[in-house]
């Protein structure tokens, strides 16, 4: 063979291995589109997106709890906190079965912060083991994320304890959840995600919560890039006479969130139905076979939204996951001039919610928002988004007229989740697990929220309002200050501006 017919040869035998080449990648790419569509557009398991129908409750059925944290002129700690103390009354009084499901429930403390700290995890972990003690028929359902046990490079002794107590012990399966964080989760999901459970293999990687942990290896940290997330805080139970009682809160049993500033929902009667409903399904689709026997409930009084304005009653709805941002969105659209927005949350972000309050501004609403500075994370500082630059963009889209200000914490966060618009006549609140971000209200994080309609004039609406206002006024003892200027923690910066978008749209961020 001549040197030119060789060398015309190895040319042919090149460009057949580009084409190959580029053939094996265009396939490779579109079976990574392909999964990352698919895990961002699948249907949802059974059980999530709730939106119950309203029912009517008793006004006695339904109380507001907010734990507080803030600090006195010296710098000392003034806390007045009740959620977890209603939470083990629960337990104490249940006689049937209690269902129980929780993001955070760990004794991790992070890095050393000032903020005072309960011992919150093992206070509801021995409540549930002695009273599963005392009533040996009494049926324990717990549900929690995989996080706690560091999806399963570091298992919890708690929850150990707990199975060897007799309690149903249930972890997420998060793999059924759609996929905020596409881009990496397609690829883990084709590489890593279908046999590394994340306990494989010895620990040589820093816990990435606690660094006072033992190592993880690297398939948990693998599983924790997802970003994803079993984010809900409820517990129902019986309440020893035949009725549903619950608690829908912000705050986790959690000893490192102990301190945080969080609110809830106490709630008697069959409206919890839905809710209890929705947490047996996350249970079965994340394996669990067991059976829990319910007495029979009261029939649920019919709606009449007419009956909220005697003050006798109260309207309440459940909602989850997408369906909270659906809420929020449908009423604070409704809103008119005059009417009033009030928000306080830990994050927000979802541009939904910031286009529908930007309108409502417009529309000569009053919208007033306390929002955590984003500084604190259990020690260690943050970088103030996603709050500082949405504030910014909230402040400056409306030419002022939505007011934001920040909650002052001092090593613990403001974790509240409340939102609540109101008019003369009545107030509508949602409340419970959801930041106001893509992966909390965008069908990606498991998220439970209870909506409830008032009388502005009611004890329930004048307490909902008379909390907001406290905070926003400074409302406190001398030398206490609750809140703070706008102008303390703005942050018109437009590089922060568009990384926050970027990470949002993208499911790159942790909020």
């Amino acid at each position: 063979m001549s040197n030119a017919s060789a060398h015309a040869d190895v040319i042919a035998r090149n460009r057949t291995r580009r084409r190959w080449r580029r053939l094996v990648l265009l396939v490779l790419g579109a079976v990574w589109a392909g999964m990352a569509y698919w895990h961002t557009h699948k249907s949802l398991p059974p059980g999530l997106h709730v939106a119950s129908p309203w029912r009517l409750v008793p006004a006695a059925n339904v109380a507001f709890i907010a734990d507080i944290t803030a600090a006195d002129a010296y710098g000392r700690p003034v806390m007045s906190h009740a959620i977890f103390d209603d939470v083990l009354a629960i337990i104490g009084s249940a006689q049937r079965f209690l269902v129980l499901d929780y993001f955070l429930f760990n004794d991790a403390r992070g890095a050393a912060s000032d903020a005072p700290a309960r011992a919150l995890s093992s206070q509801l972990r021995d409540a549930l083991i002695e009273r599963r003690k005392t009533i040996p028929d009494l049926r324990v359902l717990f549900i929690t994320d995989p996080i706690n046990d560091v999806y399963g490079g570091n298992p919890s002794q708690d929850l150990e304890m707990m199975r060897a107590a007799g309690i149903d012990v249930v972890v997420t399966d998060l793999d059924r959840l759609r996929d905020s964080n596409a881009l990496y989760s397609s690829l883990w999901r084709l590489t890593l995600g279908w046999w590394n459970r994340g306990g494989i293999g010895e620990g040589w990687l820093p816990h990435p919560f606690d660094e006072d942990s033992r190592q993880v290896p690297f398939g948990a940290w693998a599983r924790l890039l997802n970003l994803k997330a079993n984010h809900r805080k409820v517990i129902i139970g019986d309440d020893g006479r035949g009725q549903l009682v619950g608690v829908v809160a912000s705050a986790n049993p959690h000893d490192a969130s102990s301190a945080h500033s969080n609110v809830a929902a106490k709630i008697h009667g069959a409206s919890l139905a839905p809710l209890l409903a929705s947490e047996f399904e996350v249970a079965r689709f994340s394996g669990w076979q067991g059976v829990i026997a319910l007495d029979p409930q009261a029939e649920a009084l019919p709606d009449d939204s007419t009956q909220v304005l005697t003050g006798q009653f109260v309207r309440t709805q459940v909602i989850t996951e997408g369906a909270i941002r659906q809420a929020i969105v449908e009423r604070v659209d409704a809103a008119v001039r005059g009417d009033n927005v009030d928000i306080a949350m830990f994050y927000i972000a979802d541009r939904q919610v910031v286009g529908s309050l930007l309108e409502a501004s417009r529309r000569g609403v009053h919208v007033r928002l306390i929002l955590d500075p984003n500084k604190d994370a259990f020690g260690r500082e943050k970088n103030g988004l996603p709050n500082r630059p949405v504030a910014s963009e909230l402040v400056a889209a409306s030419d002022g007229q939505i007011h934001v200000r920040w909650y002052r914490t001092h090593g613990e966060q403001f974790h509240a989740k409340l939102v609540a618009v109101y008019g003369t006549d009545r107030v509508w609140m949602t409340l419970g697990s959801a930041n106001l971000t893509r992966r909390n209200i965008g069908d990606y994080n498991l998220e439970a929220n209870v909506a409830i309609e008032a009388a502005r004039g009611s004890p329930l609406g004048t307490q909902v309002l008379e909390y907001f206002e406290t905070l926003w006024s400074n409302r406190a003892a001398l030398g206490i200050e609750y809140t703070a200027d706008y102008a303390v923690y703005a942050d018109p910066s437009q590089g922060n501006y568009w990384l926050c978008r970027l990470m949002e749209s993208t499911g790159l961020s942790t909020f």
